[in-house]
């Protein structure tokens, strides 16, 4: 059995639903914010609003505390100022990973928080503007 269409029509057709499912896609970005751990406040306040403004974007943000030579002994600088950082942010953020050494850096992951909750209430407001 065999079916007779529009070759034209067909490609137009699965042209226009790839569009679609594009134009759907949520894709979200990782962003990161080097800190050194002898960081002054003023630059810290700097950096974490910038910060800030990526999660209100809807953005990740990975926090990277860089150590050079002799700061490596003193890694716990480095995840007080991350502590200092989650807390901070803990009204705009949710931590994904908790800090982790990796080499010479130690970084953690922070996402936005509520952004599940922020789609399921716009899904609710829009059925109900629907009824």
């Amino acid at each position: 059995m065999c079916r007779l269409l529009d070759y034209g029509r067909y490609k137009f057709e699965t042209i226009k639903r790839e569009k679609d499912q594009r134009r759907r896609q949520n894709v979200i970005k990782l962003k990161e914010m080097k800190l050194r751990p002898k960081v002054a406040d003023h630059d810290f306040m700097t950096k974490f609003k910038g910060m800030r403004q990526f999660l209100e974007q809807g953005e990740k943000v990975k926090v990277t505390i860089m150590f050079r030579g002799r700061e490596m002994v003193h890694q716990d600088i480095g995840r007080r100022l991350l502590d200092r950082v989650a807390d901070a942010a803990k009204d705009v953020a949710v931590i994904e990973r908790q800090p982790i050494m990796e080499g010479r850096n130690l970084f953690m992951i922070a996402a936005r928080r509520g952004s599940s909750d922020f789609c399921t209430a716009r899904k609710r407001t829009d059925s109900g503007m629907k009824k």
